[in-house]
């Protein structure tokens, strides 16, 4: 074998042992920072809202992606399960907390949302756009889940199943928000289930519908102006649920894909997850992997989610933003 072939084979078998997050480019020449974004990135993250417990990050190793290519990357603490408006209230005091601690250095923010957190990124654009320079949201289910209607209708609030299972899940959020360090919410599961089954979609819709598409399946506006701030609106999803067949997720999504009728990730039907600029809604991914979980186990035939996150890093800051 030629010497520069066993060159190249060598740097390609040490390139895949290197970190994710780092690409083969980025390891052999750095990173340009052209993810150098005008205004921090803030990952907002959906339902089991966790930044890190027991060293394992929701965003997985996406933040550290982000940071090579320049960015300057937030991720807040969210409880893990509640409606959006109180989600998002708890995001605007740490948005505010951070403003303030730069001393005119930060004024806006890049909001990443997914799922739920592309909702609740929704909420703070519309009642502190001072505050957002951009909003994406990532598998969100603006139109709501299916799958909300189906847990509300076997275990409608205040019933006897509905008591026990608010229970459960009540205590699995708080255990979840106290291993990631979040002990000031308190979970409310029913105050999320209510907010994406159909009546409760239609209803935040209607108080907050700018950014969503006029028709069944179409694009929403690429920018929206509130209270005299320009905002730029993105969001893309998928449209797979068994994706590597050693992720847990798999089975699961392939389960709860049952209850969505046409194209979905197993939680997000793929016209649902449309907002602003569609950048595209047929990844070969799950409800999951767009957050590069679980662990990095996703398809090796879809472009990697830290890809994606760093070219929508450049594509932000193209943008002036």
């Amino acid at each position: 074998m030629n010497s520069w072939i066993k060159s190249a084979v060598a740097a390609l078998i040490l390139s895949l042992s290197l970190p994710a997050q780092a690409g083969l480019f980025d390891w052999l020449w750095g990173s340009n920072k052209q993810g150098a974004t005008k205004h921090p990135i803030v990952l907002v993250p959906g339902i089991f809202a966790f930044d890190t417990i027991a060293g394992v990050d929701y965003w997985y190793r996406i933040p550290n992606a982000l940071e090579n290519e320049g960015a300057t990357v937030f991720v807040p603490k969210i409880n893990a399960f509640d409606s959006s408006a109180m989600r998002g209230e708890r995001l605007i005091q740490q948005l505010d907390a951070i403003r303030a601690a730069s001393n005119g250095a930060i004024t806006r923010f890049n909001l990443i949302g997914h799922s739920q957190g592309g909702v609740t990124s929704r909420y703070v654009m519309n009642v502190r756009p001072d505050l957002v320079a951009s909003v994406t949201t990532l598998h969100s289910p603006h139109k709501g889940s299916p799958l909300a209607d189906v847990v509300t209708g076997v275990a409608p609030e205040g019933s006897l199943t509905g008591i026990g299972f608010e229970a459960l899940a009540n205590t699995i959020g708080n255990l979840v928000n106290l291993l990631s360090a979040n002990e000031a919410d308190r979970s409310d599961i029913y105050a999320m289930l209510a907010e994406f089954n159909k009546p409760g979609a239609a209803a935040f819709n209607n108080l907050f519908p700018a950014g969503l598409p006029a028709s069944e399946c179409g694009q929403g506006p690429s920018s929206v102006n509130l209270g005299g701030h320009a905002i730029r609106l993105y969001s893309w999803s998928g449209t797979a649920q068994f994706t590597t067949g050693l992720d847990p997720s798999d089975a699961l999504f392939g389960i709860t894909s049952l209850a969505i009728p046409g194209p979905d990730d197993g939680v997000t039907g793929r016209c649902s997850s449309h907002f602003g600029q569609v950048i595209r809604d047929d990844y070969f991914m799950n409800h999951l992997d767009v957050t590069n979980q679980v662990l990095g186990m996703v398809s090796l035939f879809e472009t990697s989610p830290l890809t994606l996150m760093r070219n929508h890093a450049r594509r932000l800051a193209n943008a002036g933003l």
